[in-house]
């Protein structure tokens, strides 16, 4: 089992544990600061998705960073019982954690998110899979954050605003076109 810290916000410099699951690759701390420098390091006001959460650690970040309400997503239950387990340590009200399914979520009260996060496991075709969902989603002027094994032009109607890449992980930042 490994950790990886936060780097920005209010929880700067604090660990989380990474559960052994397959897929499970956390973002690195260089991503995440390339990322939040994009964002802006206050994200007050925003309602963020992380839909394939993981370790939890974009949300986290968020969170950690000011945003009034972060929903976490993750199917895998040892996973899961992780994301918990941190999130009741951070004891923040603005955290919201669901067991299942990055299709099958529906948020309460038909929340939609200003920020969304998709790191899901590669080779398995998620991201083309959840396109259809993201107009549900994503609030007027949203923002997407996608994790892939290969560069991205587009997704759906989101089109790359800015990208990167750090050893095999392409990021991007896409914006509804």
């Amino acid at each position: 089992m490994s950790r990886i810290r936060i780097t920005g916000g209010e929880w700067r410099s604090r660990l989380v544990q990474v559960t052994d699951a397959p897929g499970l690759r956390p973002t690195p701390d260089r991503v995440r600061e390339t990322l939040f420098s994009w964002l802006g390091q206050n994200l007050g006001g925003l309602s963020c998705l992380d839909l394939f959460a993981g370790s939890g650690i974009l949300g986290f970040e968020a969170a950690s960073r000011g945003a009034d309400y972060v929903a976490l997503v993750e199917r895998s239950r040892p996973a899961f019982a992780a994301l918990k387990k941190h999130a009741d340590g951070f004891e923040c009200s603005r955290l919201e954690l669901f067991c299942c399914d990055a299709l099958k979520f529906a948020p309460s009260s038909g929340r939609r998110f200003d920020l969304i996060f998709l790191d899901p496991p590669y080779g398995q075709g998620w991201l083309a899979r959840v396109e259809s969902r993201l107009d549900d989603l994503a609030a007027a002027g949203a923002r997407l954050y996608a994790e892939a094994e290969m560069p991205l032009e587009r997704l759906g109607r989101w089109s790359v605003a800015k990208q990167g890449r750090a050893g095999q992980v392409f990021f991007h930042l896409l914006e509804q076109a």
